[in-house]
């Protein structure tokens, strides 16, 4: 185990050393593309900035998180009780992911402004779709002789829900989560391309237009810290909440 987790940071290294050594050998200029070590050293002089710009997108990235399971928990609910209702939203979900993110932003923005709300929307949008589908799975994977013991006890769909399906559901309920809040960056970041005037998207937008590109890669691993952050805390609460696994 010791090895496997090693491999990664060893790969990891050895990219960076090439990238940095590539930087310096061929002299390659920094507003075309910097070299890790001054990426780095932005992203600690630049600190105060990105910790504005990044505590606006963590924002909406948790507001989009939560507006997605509020929508996303009860249609998935009301998708297993009622099979019809499956069949008729399931189109309908495709679609919401079929369409491209980049389309639906500047729509967003002409209808809800240039304010927290169009980002909030656009984030929920793509983690939506995972958790939802996540969830609906682990209500129908859920072994039918336990369905049929709970229902000869005379036990009611809500009772059953609490009692059965929802803890059965909840590893792949975790699993599509994961997924939604790795890519829920993607949402929040490209509603503040398209229109914004603070979040890090902005400022990826405003440093390329300045050609900071230090400052753009900066900003790019200010989101994916903050991705494995929520990453991280996903599985904390899996871990401590399905103790059976």
């Amino acid at each position: 185990m010791g090895r496997l987790r090693i491999i990664p940071i060893v790969t990891v290294t050895a990219l960076l050393l090439l990238w940095e050594a590539a930087c310096r050998v061929m002299e390659v200029p920094d507003f075309i593309l910097p070299a890790p070590s001054g990426i780095i050293h932005t992203c600690f002089t630049q600190a105060p900035l990105l910790l504005r710009h990044a505590g606006v997108t963590a924002g909406e990235i948790v507001l989009g998180i939560s507006l997605a399971l509020i929508m996303a928990v009860p249609l998935a609910i009301l998708m297993f009780a009622h099979p019809a209702v499956e069949k008729a939203l399931a189109p309908f979900l495709v679609a919401s992911q079929a369409i491209p993110v980049f389309a639906l932003a500047p729509l967003f923005v002409v209808w809800l402004g240039y304010g927290i709300a169009s980002k909030v929307l656009m984030a929920a949008i793509i983690i939506f779709f995972p958790i939802t589908v996540s969830l609906l799975e682990g209500f129908k994977h859920c072994g039918k002789e336990y369905a049929t013991l709970f229902r000869l006890m005379g036990s009611g769909f809500w009772k059953t829900m609490r009692l059965l399906y929802w803890p059965w559901a909840l590893p792949q309920f975790f699993s599509g989560l994961k997924v939604g809040v790795t890519v829920a960056t993607i949402g929040a970041v490209i509603g503040e391309w398209v229109g914004a005037q603070q979040g890090l998207g902005y400022l990826m937008i405003q440093s390329n237009a300045r050609l900071r590109v230090d400052l753009v890669f900066a900003a790019i691993v200010w989101l994916t810290g903050m991705g494995l952050c929520l990453w991280w805390f996903v599985g904390y609460l899996e871990r401590r909440i399905i103790t059976w696994k």
